[in-house]
């Protein structure tokens, strides 16, 4: 049964960049959770930052009590900005279902070996991981090693 939140509509917040050695740049979530959404960790959104940068993610608590956050180096690149700095963020639930599109040859690989439906039981996070780390191989010879190191590494995960 999938999760129900509460949908409190866009929230708009101004948020300085932080450091963490451990996770890389992130963002405060300047609210409490539960009270927002219903659920105590692990929301997923959809962001806007500095109203031109799109970014999809979840709200987790990183041992702390407040939720964050994280900030991929490509998205803070983008932004063009540095720990310290402010950003403009407009967030808002995604409750959506999370689709990646696996590519064809990767598609016919896992089923071939018998293991799409794991792939399809993963996080969507690390589907959308292995689906990117393929799709980025520059030469043909890296992507099909890829596709097997993908296929080994769900194999040793569905075997324990």
């Amino acid at each position: 049964m999938a999760k129900q939140y509460i949908n409190p509509g866009p929230l708009t917040f101004t948020a300085v960049i932080r450091e963490n050695m451990t996770t890389g740049s992130y963002i405060n979530f300047p609210y409490d959770l539960k009270e927002t959404f219903g659920y105590g960790n692990l929301v997923p959104f959809k962001a806007i930052f500095d109203d031109r940068i799109h970014y999809q993610g979840s709200l987790a608590k990183m041992g702390g009590p407040q939720a964050m956050i994280l900030l991929r180096n490509d998205v803070a690149a983008q932004l063009g900005k540095q720990p310290g700095q402010a950003v403009e963020v407009v967030l808002e639930l995604d409750d959506k279902p999370r689709e990646v599109a696996v590519p064809e040859d990767a598609k016919a690989a896992l089923q071939e070996a018998g293991l799409y439906d794991a792939f399809e039981r993963l996080a969507y996070t690390h589907r959308k991981e292995y689906v990117t780390w393929i799709e980025e191989a520059k030469k043909p010879e890296t992507r099909l090693s890829r596709i097997a190191k993908m296929l080994d590494m769900i194999a040793a995960k569905t075997s324990k």
